[in-house]
């Protein structure tokens, strides 16, 4: 598995990024297209004040005939009204045209500040220029995506099915304003594979279940959220056996996983990834609840910015979710693999130990009960005071 930089892309697609003017520098303009058309769907917000081209996009998908994604970063075309729908039209409409191709094969998402109207001139003047800089390389495009990010994020994966070899490549942005269910995050998985659309359609559900909205850096619902899966069928290979569909499934979802965890490392400000994992209890959907409250919760996050053992705080998240006494009499804490509190009490009073395995750039807190053999991993990272100081002077 590859990542990060010089990512490939799948047979049949091209990729591309250019600044078109709205950043001073670096791209902020990126395109992904196919050359056969692509079984396409998606994910996206919950939130109900929904940006122009979620709406959009949630109105066209699933479809059957998608050619290309454009995204534009810096201004994310919410809250932009009737003027906003028009500009997001415009801009499908003009990269339609560039592809002589309909306006309803285009896909499209915008990501930055809130409110302000995208600069339509600037991105529908960029396009024939943003066309020819795609390339089977995916890098262009993850770099054009980002906003507060640090890095890009993308995967590269070869899967051997019972027919033959596909390839699937995974992109994502995400630093800020993220609590998905569908943060402000936005992620593109795209493969050779042929796949029926409504299969597609549910594991691109489940996977992102269980990677992206188990994720969580500051607790902000994003207006924007959206996560695609385009499928053009160029390696000739149809995922169709259960067999197939199996180990097609288990690779989307390590790739997202990945991906996701990539997002909560990359968190503003953030120094360290929180991972904390629930194991025992009967019930999944509270197993995942347990898990999301620990690494959204502020005094945790803190704790491990600091790297303080204080497992009081996780243990007060535990006590916030439906459990009932006998569960929660058969609850064991760890942290970095120690465990600090199990029967009621702390294991140990000297936690020296583990103050010191606080340091690694990776914390792990471990709840386990013994009711049932549920489990739920979520992911986050620490809150600094470097969070604070990007978010209060974001409007660029």
């Amino acid at each position: 598995m590859e990542s990060l930089f010089r990512t490939k892309l799948p047979k049949g697609f091209l990729a591309g990024g250019v600044n078109c003017g709205v950043r001073l520098y670096r791209p902020d303009l990126g395109v992904i297209i196919s050359e056969k058309n692509c079984k396409a769907v998606g994910v996206f917000t919950k939130n109900k004040c929904k940006a122009a081209p979620v709406k959009y996009c949630m109105n066209l998908l699933p479809a059957g005939n998608i050619k290309a994604i454009i995204t534009n970063s810096g201004q994310a075309n919410a809250a932009t009204g009737e003027i906003g729908d028009k500009h997001n039209q415009q801009v499908v409409d003009s990269l339609a045209t560039e592809l002589n191709c309909s306006s309803e094969q285009v896909l499209i998402a915008s990501t930055g500040v809130i409110g302000q109207q995208i600069s339509i001139d600037k991105i529908t003047s960029a396009i024939p220029k943003l066309i020819n800089s795609v390339s089977n390389i995916a890098d262009k495009f993850a770099i054009s995506i980002l906003t507060t990010d640090l890095l890009p994020k993308s995967v590269y994966k070869k899967i051997q099915l019972s027919t033959g070899e596909i390839t699937i490549t995974g992109i994502c942005k995400g630093s800020g304003m993220i609590n998905p269910n569908m943060a402000t995050m936005l992620g593109y998985f795209l493969t050779d594979a042929d796949i029926d659309i409504q299969l597609a359609q549910e594991i691109l559900r489940e996977s992102s279940d269980n990677s992206f909205n188990m994720i969580s850096v500051d607790g902000d619902m994003s207006t924007n959220d959206c996560v695609f899966m385009l499928a053009n069928g160029a390696s000739g290979i149809e995922v169709s056996s259960n067999e197939d569909i199996n180990i097609f499934k288990e690779a989307l979802h390590e790739i997202a996983v990945i991906l996701a965890k990539s997002i909560a490392r990359d968190g503003e400000g953030a120094t360290k990834l929180i991972e904390a994992k629930v194991t025992g209890l009967n019930d999944e959907t509270l197993s995942k609840e347990l898990a999301k409250k620990i690494i959204s919760s502020s005094l945790v996050k803190t704790a491990v910015y600091g790297e303080s053992p204080n497992w009081g705080r996780v243990l007060a998240k535990i006590g916030e979710v439906d459990i009932d006494e006998q569960t929660l009499e058969s609850c064991q804490i760890f942290m970095q693999g120690q465990k600090i509190f199990a029967n009621g009490l702390p294991v140990s009073d000297d936690l020296t130990n583990l103050k010191n395995a606080m340091k690694e750039d990776t914390v792990t807190i471990d709840v386990t009960f013994s009711q049932g053999n549920q489990q739920a991993i979520a992911w986050g990272c620490d809150l600094t005071q470097q969070y604070v100081n990007i978010n209060a002077d974001y409007l660029s």
